[in-house]
């Protein structure tokens, strides 16, 4: 696959349902890319509101992209950012029935690679004008994943040679170029030189494999590791664009310089001991040396990865409100674990991912789950509906770090949290501005704190003139506590009090309803309704449209 994609998923960008099909078969042959969808249209992955800015955000990310409309409309959103084709990512266009792939941009970058992939996913054949890749059937300057080429403006001038009646040779292992017709000959003065080490001669293409190894044994202590690793790979002649990986001791996996190395460098970071076969040629000192291996190193047996973790929130339950930083730790995710119910709401999902459904209960052994399973170097996603932070699985996931602080594989996890859509807001949204003063958020059910605490809460809140939202409303095995907790609200707060009532919002079956204090009952309430009770200066009036009313809540008192 082309060097650029490597790091970075496909964007597959569709206008409408008409080319949702054939994005599902390039996401079948790209299973970490995400279909980005018109969201006046289309539900996806991705949802944007205006075609060019999208692509141009795309497209000065490095981000591939593979447009299913007219090729022109893509030229002409993109033509304003073109500059340096040696920096840019690929750009395709593919029709919206899968009949014709065009690459537009990026065959430095691997465009024609993507082309013939998809193309052949799709069967159909790829619209391929590049001239040394249709003299040669390859594009030399861009060679595949595990390889690098040392400079692109000499290697633009060495196949200008070629297509000029120049012949080669091949000097190294490269198994890619068997098949290729390139002009050969065993005397010829230009030559394609596969080797980690750098040299200096006009007449060769120089392609680095990865297949360094930089070992880092300890942090050294006279400069920084970046400078110290760069004067390791120098003083053996070898390119920097050679190392696959920086390998490390776990006891170095939290360590801030190791990891700003591998950045800096643009390498993986791995940890663990070097394996059977890896032999240390250029040792230098205690703190650094340089393993070259035959061949190109295959990361992925390369000791493990830092674990991650990463705690998302679905939003109320569409695709279009969940946040694309949660859908893009969904899609690298290895393991996603959480309540059944929310675990298929983050659905679809990849062959390769495994997915840990428990029972609403068992927050604590999940989160102990999660640990274990991030701690191996696994990448692990929880998952929680609305945001994970309110009444979900964010806190629980850090009681358990809290609770095995002395557990250092589990304190060496990569934890993020990732914010959503909380139910409250949602339903706030969809009524109008209710929350727009001070509020609070309240849960009704007393499974996991005393019905009295929740009683003084609520008398608190309503004397404090708070709007409240309360979650967890009412149940088959408590049905009395709302009408306790309306109770002491009405204690505090006149009947015209505006109440909003949000069931399944973001969910089919969606429905909205505004009424007040002294009209609210409790039968219009159950587990999935959201209950909004207003404050003093809470006010409702009548839709343009005559569908119910407006709430909001002024962000000022009388």
């Amino acid at each position: 696959m082309a060097r650029l994609i490597e790091g970075k998923p496909l964007a597959i960008v569709v206008l409408g349902t008409g080319a949702l099909e054939t994005a599902k078969r390039i996401q079948t042959r790209y299973p970490h890319a995400l279909i980005h969808g018109l969201a006046s249209r289309v539900q996806t992955d991705v949802a944007f509101t205006e075609l060019s800015t999208h692509l141009r955000e795309l497209y000065a990310s490095n981000t591939p992209i593979v447009a299913l409309c007219a090729a022109g409309i893509v030229i002409r959103c993109l033509a304003p950012l073109l500059a340096d084709k040696t920096t840019e990512p690929p750009v395709l266009a593919v029709a919206e029935d899968g009949s014709a792939v065009v690459p537009l941009l990026g065959g430095i970058a691997g465009a024609n690679v993507i082309a013939r992939e998809i193309a052949a996913a799709l069967q159909v054949a790829p619209a391929i004008t590049t001239s040394g890749e249709l003299r040669f059937g390859t594009c030399l300057l861009n060679p595949p994943a595990g390889y690098v080429l040392a400079d692109i403006e000499h290697g633009k001038r060495f196949v200008s040679d070629l297509l000029a009646g120049g012949t080669t040779r091949v000097e190294g292992d490269a198994p890619w170029l068997d098949q290729v017709e390139l002009p050969r000959s065993n005397d010829a003065d230009h030559a394609i030189r596969i080797s980690p080490h750098t040299s200096d001669d006009s007449r060769e293409l120089l392609i680095h494999p990865r297949s360094v190894v930089v070992c880092v044994n300890a942090m050294p202590s006279h400069e920084s590791l970046v400078e110290r690793i760069r004067h390791a790979l120098l003083e053996e002649k070898i390119s920097p664009m050679s190392v696959a990986a920086i390998l490390a001791p776990a006891t170095l996996m939290t360590s801030a310089e190791l990891a700003e190395a591998a950045c800096t460098l643009d390498v993986p970071l791995r940890f663990g001991a070097l394996p059977e076969g890896f032999e240390t040629h250029t040792p230098h000192d205690n703190d650094v040396s340089i393993v070259v291996t035959p061949g190109v190193v295959d990361v992925e047996k390369l000791g493990q990865a830092r674990g991650t973790l990463t705690v998302i929130g679905l939003g109320p339950g569409s695709a279009d409100l969940m946040v694309p930083a949660a859908k893009h730790a969904l899609s690298l995710a290895d393991d996603i674990l959480g309540y059944e119910t929310y675990v298929r709401m983050a659905g679809p999902f990849k062959p390769h991912q495994t997915l840990h459904c428990t029972d609403n209960r068992e927050e604590m052994q999940r989160a102990r789950h999660a640990f274990e399973l991030a701690s191996t170097g696994r990448r692990v996603a929880v998952v929680s509906s609305g945001d994970p932070g309110v009444f979900a699985m964010a806190a629980a996931v850090l009681e358990a770090l809290h609770e095995g602080q002395s557990n250092e594989a589990w304190s060496s996890v990569i934890l993020n949290i990732v914010p959503g859509v909380s139910a409250a807001l949602a339903t706030a949204a969809r009524a109008g501005a209710p929350l727009g003063h001070d509020f609070c958020l309240l849960s009704l059910s007393d499974n996991l704190k005393p019905w009295t605490v929740i009683e003084t809460r609520l008398r608190h809140a309503a004397q404090a003139d708070l709007v409240m939202a309360f979650y967890n409303p009412v149940s088959r095995a408590r049905p009395w506590q709302l009408d306790r907790a309306l109770e002491l609200v009405r204690e505090y707060r006149s009947g015209t009090t505006t109440v909003v009532l949000g069931r399944n919002i973001g969910r089919p079956g969606e429905t909205l309803t505004t009424t007040t204090l002294e009209h609210l009952r409790s039968d219009q309430v159950d587990m999935r309704t959201m209950v909004i009770i207003g404050s003093s200066t809470t006010r409702s009036f009548p839709r343009g449209d005559g569908n119910g009313d407006w709430a909001y809540t002024p962000r000022w008192y009388e």
